[in-house]
This record gives C-alpha cells, sequence and structure tokens, in this order.
C-alpha cells in the first residue's frame, strides 16, 4: 500500500510535469462539458489558463463556478497511468489577481517555449480572458482504482 506522503508526492509530480488539465464544467442546466487546457499552476491549489470568454468551458464557469479538473499522463502503459482530481471552484480574474496570475500564467508559458503574456491580452477588447481554479481538495488513483483523498500544498 501507498503511504500519504508517496501520493502527496505522486500528486505534485504529476501537476509539475504535464501541461494540460482536463477541465470539468458544467452549464446552469447541469449538463457537463470537458476542455483540454494548458495552465499554470501556483503550488499546488491554484491553476490559471487563458480561454476566449466565449467557449463553452468559459460560459458555463461563468454560471457554475464548481469546476472538477483532471491532470495526467495519457502516454502511460495501460494500468500504470496516475492521475490527480481535482475538485475547485473558477472565476475569470480581474484588477490585482489579475495582475498577479497574468505574469505566473506568463512565466510558464514562456519557460515551455510559447509566447509571453501580458495584461493588455487578457483584457477586453482582446480576444482572452485569465481564469483561476482554487482547489478545495486533490485526490489521487491509487491501488485497485480507487481515488484517495491527499493533502497537497
Amino acid at each position: 500500500m501507498t503511504d500519504q506522503s508517496e501520493l502527496e508526492a505522486i500528486a505534485r509530480a504529476i501537476i509539475d510535469s504535464n501541461l494540460y488539465m482536463t477541465l470539468g464544467t458544467a452549464d446552469e442546466a447541469g449538463r457537463p462539458w470537458v476542455s483540454p487546457v494548458y495552465y499554470a499552476p501556483a503550488g499546488y491549489t491554484e491553476f490559471f489558463w487563458v480561454s476566449s470568454p466565449e467557449a463553452r468551458h468559459s460560459r458555463n464557469l461563468a454560471a457554475r463556478p464548481e469546476v472538477s479538473i483532471v491532470i495526467f499522463d495519457s502516454r502511460q502503459p495501460i494500468g500504470t497511468g496516475q492521475g490527480v482530481y481535482v475538485s475547485a471552484f473558477a472565476v475569470e480574474l480581474k484588477g490585482e489577481d489579475l495582475d498577479r496570475g497574468i505574469v505566473i500564467f506568463s512565466r510558464r508559458s514562456t519557460e515551455h517555449g510559447a509566447r509571453e503574456w501580458t495584461r493588455e491580452q487578457v483584457t477586453p477588447p482582446s480576444r482572452h480572458r485569465l481564469y483561476r481554479a482554487v482547489a478545495s481538495e486533490h485526490s489521487v488513483l491509487g491501488p485497485q482504482d480507487r481515488r484517495i483523498p491527499v493533502t497537497v500544498v
């Protein structure tokens, strides 16, 4: 059996090493929608991404801020993969939160060879906005395909 500290280390490694997360949202009627988005984590409880406010997942979180996130490496051999499951609340960022968030997102973007992002690129009339999900709980896939709650900070 994997102990709690090993599971927490697995969760941190997965968050640190992946580029995309699967973002699960629901519209006001509860219809689910999932989207892969490039993300920048701040520690292990905040996840930032850039999207169009017209994207279905962006419209959904405007109506329902509760989201779910899964981060995993889909290239792992069958039966060996690990994943981090996150319950969170998400919002479009504005004001000081936007200033802090765009620095975090831009830094990771440039580390991966992509462009630098500025505040002007994620505020009207630009076609993108910056979003943040703040985790309320994490779990990892443990033995016998069970999700095991972990504290990841």
